[in-house]
């Protein structure tokens, strides 16, 4: 199994922890160690599943948006987008829980022009206020003649946005665009007019799920 090369050193924590108590209770003959070894050994195997880092593929369109994440569709909402877009857009909200793939992609093509850093609060990212309150990294695409941002937002447990866009980056879709860490979620900001293909309550999976259509 790939894994994103953010997570190594808590797979190595991890593991150091579970195969430690493993053997002091095999070089003690200690009950309570083996007892101990039990969570950390379920814990070790779940933070490998957390950070791993699948391939992914479906299909691609200069007039498609690709799921930035995986997760579950929790908002679908008409704002005004001020910092990037500076002006009227769909915002479409997706939370990962601690058990969905955190690696994040690029939903459409094109070049990194904007990017911004929030510090913030790390209220439960499901809620409203998290888009706004949150740590968050905004990352804003020109596709052609559209403007496309994408938002990174810390949730409760999660204190570390992780980023790979630069400006003047080409941006392609469905490539990697950075992680979050332990629970988290990603705002998609699209053109008003673009015929959205999803609904609140459905899953996505990075990379693969068409979120919209853009209008021509």
């Amino acid at each position: 199994m790939k894994v994103a090369r953010e997570g190594v050193i808590f797979i190595v924590i991890a593991w150091l922890l579970a195969l430690g108590a493993l053997y002091m209770g095999a070089s003690r003959q200690s009950l309570g160690w083996y007892i101990a070894a039990v969570p950390l050994l379920i814990i070790a195997l779940w933070v490998v599943y957390f950070f791993r880092d699948p391939e992914r593929t479906g299909d691609r369109g200069e007039h498609l948006v690709v799921s930035p994440a995986d997760g579950l569709v929790v908002m679908v909402t008409d704002v005004v987008e001020p910092s990037f877009i500076a002006g009227a857009a769909t915002r479409i909200s997706i939370f990962m829980n601690v058990f969905d793939v955190h690696v994040n992609r690029y939903p459409v093509n094109g070049i990194v022009k904007y990017l911004q850093y929030n510090k913030g609060l790390f209220l439960h990212a499901a809620h409203e206020k998290a888009s706004l309150d949150n740590e968050q990294m905004s990352v804003g695409i020109e596709s052609g003649s559209r403007k496309i941002l994408v938002r990174q937002i810390a949730g409760l447990i999660a204190r570390r946005i992780v980023n790979y866009a630069r400006t003047g980056d080409k941006a392609e879709q469905g490539v990697r665009m950075g992680i979050i860490r332990f629970g988290s979620r990603v705002d998609v900001f699209i053109p008003p007019g673009s015929s959205v293909r999803i609904k609140v309550g459905e899953r996505t999976v990075a990379g693969t799920t068409v979120l919209a259509e853009l209008a021509p």
